[in-house]
């Protein structure tokens, strides 16, 4: 159990860093937090580093695998609460906001900021997964890198941090632990070795943070922020296979 544990305590190394933020956020204003840092590309580089240099690491392919066959042996039937899990954090931005507690964006921004980020992560995911072909663990394909489920998972968990940070960091804390879990299913169902999972919560943060950065240019070129009477919502969906997004435009 102490590989399976490896897998908590790694991500939980990320939640810890994203706490140590509420100390700047104090004497800052939301405006400029949301401009780029360089130094929060530390977390998700490190992440989708760690990935990548398992494609052809044999130490870190080892760990894989006493991963893959300590699963092998302690589980029997599969959960795949992970389908479900991975939309998660990302809902409850707008489950919080119907139960009256306001987050960062009005629903009309929030939406653009989301679909932003799953237009990236699912680029990110599928460019990779194509050009990479590693077999997934239970040999059904060769599409196992990186996590899409995962990546999917912690851009709303990055999401949900973002919105109600200034609210509690609870908030953002909880999907985190969430987006950890749907990580950990991944390999417990056998669906994706470690490396995979690792790669995909960094793109999946990356991507929300880059779509926080250019949300001002995205407002201000194509869905103009001035005051109008029409309102712009885009409604991304990404399933791990299939990727679409809906455009509503009112006047």
């Amino acid at each position: 159990m102490k590989k399976t544990a490896f897998i908590f305590i790694f991500f939980a190394n990320v939640i810890n860093a994203q706490k140590n933020d509420i100390d700047s956020l104090k004497i800052q204003t939301p405006n400029q937090y949301l401009k780029f840092n360089y130094k929060q590309l530390v977390i998700p580089t490190v992440l989708i580093g760690y990935g990548v240099l398992g494609i052809e690491s044999d130490g870190l392919k080892f760990v894989n695998s006493g991963i893959k066959e300590e699963v092998n042996e302690n589980i029997d039937s599969k959960i795949t609460i992970d389908d479900f899990t991975q939309y998660v954090p990302a809902a409850s931005v707008y489950g919080l906001n119907v139960f009256g507690v306001k987050g960062k964006h009005n629903f009309k921004d929030r939406t653009i900021i989301l679909g932003t980020s799953y237009l990236i992560m699912s680029a990110s995911v599928l460019s990779l997964k194509s050009i990479t072909k590693v077999e997934r663990p239970d040999g059904s394909a060769f599409n196992s890198f990186p996590s899409g489920h995962t990546a999917t998972a912690f851009a709303g968990a990055e999401f949900l941090w973002q919105e109600y940070k200034d609210v509690s960091i609870w908030y953002g804390i909880s999907g985190y632990i969430i987006a950890t879990g749907t990580g950990a299913f991944r390999i417990y169902n056998d669906r994706h070795w470690l490396t995979d999972v690792v790669a995909g919560a960094g793109i999946g943060i990356l991507s929300t943070k880059i779509a926080y950065w250019i949300n001002p240019f995205i407002q201000k070129k194509i869905f103009n922020s001035k005051e109008t009477n029409s309102t712009s919502i885009i409604a991304p969906f990404y399933n791990g296979k299939q990727l679409g997004i809906g455009f509503l435009k009112t006047f």
